[in-house]
């Protein structure tokens, strides 16, 4: 099956099942049996490694397409995919056939950074990791772990033994490892059916399931994580703002004001919010794709690329999907639209770490030759 008939069919079941699941709450179990049958849980894994091989460009256009469908599959899969290039850059030797198993889609994977004691500064954790010998024991009080209680495997972060401040350790712990628990449900405004829920690891574990050597954690953060989370974050924003976009402009073009005898649409002021959202959502999209390019080539600019595109979209699909609400009134308020849904999914992306009011921070301090920590 092509990737675009997989996506396809990805897309297809996700609108299908999208309201139950926000409405309900529940995982979208569906989309997700489809992400792996359709093999996209490979797409951004090396063809060594039996995945696709897909650059930046092409999974965010994928991330995207899934967000216009459902924000919690999108999240899923971007939670999934970015566990997934992290592991791919130092698969941990006690797992030899984690990769295999997140190409083949049986393995779904999902990052375990954010805790409650760093709240949003995911890049420094406070969780407690001591050696004895080949086993490390970790405790960490984990927050906002997407697909909590679905995953395969988990990407943990936590401090390393050696206690020193600023170093950080990356391990891959499989589901149903003893001490690794779910310790809450998740509730949330919007991306309701992508289980964030807190979870909590009082574990021993093989030193052969970290990935990388001694302290490379913070390494691979910064240069694997973050570029691949926040273009895919980035996608999820644009994906929700063209949704709504897309079905505002259905609106107003099909909603009659009998008295005048015209749509919605024909009215100057509609068309007006209209033509700002859909000139907002291109000029996004631009600023999507270059990043995504410069990603796949680095450059001089590409981690200024990497920290501002996070930050544009989330606001932008703020902005977009506002005016969605404001042009479609009562429509929308009363999820007799989709508009409402996407509105409230696209307010996660500024809050999720790191937020976008840091990434301003960070773009700040890079262009006035400041430090970033």
């Amino acid at each position: 099956m092509s990737t675009s008939q997989a996506l396809a069919d990805v897309v297809r079941v996700a609108r299908e099942h999208a309201e139950r699941v926000d409405t309900d709450g529940v995982y979208p179990v569906e989309a997700v049996a489809e992400l792996r049958a359709g093999g996209l849980l490979g797409l951004v894994l090396p063809v060594e490694a039996g995945g696709a091989g897909a650059g930046p460009e092409v999974f965010t256009e994928t991330v995207s397409a899934l967000a216009e469908a459902c924000g919690s599959t999108a999240m899923i899969y971007l939670m999934h995919a970015a566990a997934a290039v992290t592991i791919a850059a130092a698969p941990p030797p006690d797992l030899p056939e984690l990769l295999a198993g997140m190409a083949r889609g049986t393995t779904l994977g999902t990052l375990a950074f954010s805790e409650r004691g760093s709240r949003s500064h995911f890049w420094a954790p406070v969780s407690i990791a001591t050696a004895s010998g080949t086993t490390v024991r970790l405790r960490a009080d984990k927050s906002w772990v997407t697909s909590a209680a679905h995953a395969d495997v988990y990407v943990v972060s936590t401090g390393t033994p050696s206690g020193v401040p600023g170093e950080v350790d990356l391990y891959a712990v499989p589901a149903g490892t003893p001490g690794l628990n779910v310790a809450g449900p998740w509730r949330g405004l919007g991306l309701r059916g992508n289980d964030s829920a807190p979870m909590t690891v009082d574990a021993d574990l093989p030193v052969g399931y970290r990935l990388g050597g001694p302290s490379a954690g913070f390494a691979l953060m910064m240069e694997t994580v973050l570029p691949w989370f926040n273009l895919g974050n980035a996608a999820v924003s644009l994906g929700l703002a063209s949704a709504a976009t897309r079905a505002a402009v259905e609106h107003v073009g099909a909603a009659r004001l009998e008295h005048l005898g015209q749509s919605l649409a024909g009215l100057p002021t509609i068309r007006a919010q209209i033509a700002r959202m859909g000139i907002s959502l291109a000029a996004q999209r631009a600023y999507l794709a270059h990043a995504a390019g410069s990603v796949a080539a680095p450059g001089e600019d590409t981690m200024l690329h990497v920290l501002g595109v996070k930050a544009s979209a989330n606001d932008a699909a703020l902005e977009i999907t506002d005016a969605a609400m404001r042009v479609c009134g009562g429509a929308a308020f009363s999820k007799h639209l989709p508009i409402e849904r996407a509105f409230r999914d696209a307010r996660a992306g500024s809050v999720m770490a790191p937020t976008a009011d840091a990434l301003y921070d960070f773009y700040g301090r890079a262009v006035t030759g400041l430090p970033l920590f």
